[in-house]
């Protein structure tokens, strides 16, 4: 049975998705494995309907014992037939990113860039919110950064664009965006967004980031630490102060 199922797993490769190749290799065992279980039971001439009946009584006290599992089955369905991402797919859920390697009706089991698994129950998937990075061809790169006030906006634009147009993980489609985005209390803040395909995307932010740095650095473009101006207002004299001695209070 294990071995049918993994044949019909590896044939299903060859036209299906991976997910589907895994959804129907593991239907194919639980299946086979239900009909042997109960060629066996008839072969030991049980009466099936008191077989029945006793499963019925069985399967009502297992499941007030165990809703949340029956939730993550019906939740399992949903993700199933819903499809938000499939094996392989880089995804986000909270705080946690991985790479989906399984989905099974139970749980999503998912490797993380630290090589470490994470296995997610479906209800938790179907009541958050999931980003699945790597459903599209390619991706963007938002990179926020700030200037000087001194320094001249179109020149900032001149090198960043091109910054993007020389490394090699940026698309030339879409463009480059720059903004000028917003006047800081320290600084004129751009926002940098450049497009690569989601398998350059690391690569990308990767080698970006130390470009921008050495070319301001070369083009004497200044990234300005966080700084306040504090206003005291202005100097005031001082109280006039006279001393009275203490033999003119007398004669007083």
């Amino acid at each position: 049975l294990i071995a049918l199922s993994a044949a019909a797993g590896k044939a299903a490769k060859k036209q299906l998705s991976a997910q589907a190749a895994m959804l129907l290799r593991k239907g194919i065992f639980y299946v086979g494995s239900m009909v042997i279980v109960l060629t066996i039971l008839h072969q030991l001439e049980l009466k099936m309907g008191a077989l029945l009946g006793a499963a019925g009584i069985v399967g009502i006290a297992i499941g007030f014992a165990s809703q949340t599992s029956v939730s993550n089955i019906i939740s399992g369905l949903f993700l199933i037939s819903e499809r938000p991402f499939e094996v392989g797919d880089l995804i986000r859920v909270g705080d946690t990113t991985g790479t989906v390697m399984s989905v099974d009706l139970m749980s999503v089991k998912l490797k993380t860039f630290d090589n470490q698994f994470v296995r997610l129950p479906n209800e938790t998937l179907i009541k958050a919110q999931v980003n699945n990075l790597t459903h599209f061809p390619i991706r963007r790169l938002d990179i926020h950064l700030g200037v000087a006030y001194k320094e001249d906006v179109a020149h900032v634009k001149k090198v960043l664009a091109e910054i993007g147009s020389q490394n090699p993980f940026c698309l030339d489609e879409p463009e480059p965006l720059i903004l000028l985005q917003n006047f800081g209390d320290s600084a004129l803040e751009f926002l940098f967004a450049i497009w690569s395909t989601k398998e350059d995307y690391l690569q990308l932010k990767k080698t970006v980031r130390q470009e921008i740095k050495e070319r301001f650095d070369a083009e004497g473009i200044e990234i300005p630490f966080p700084h306040r101006t504090l206003y005291t207002g202005s100097a005031t004299a001082p109280f006039p102060i006279r001393i009275v001695s203490g033999e003119t209070d007398r004669a007083n």
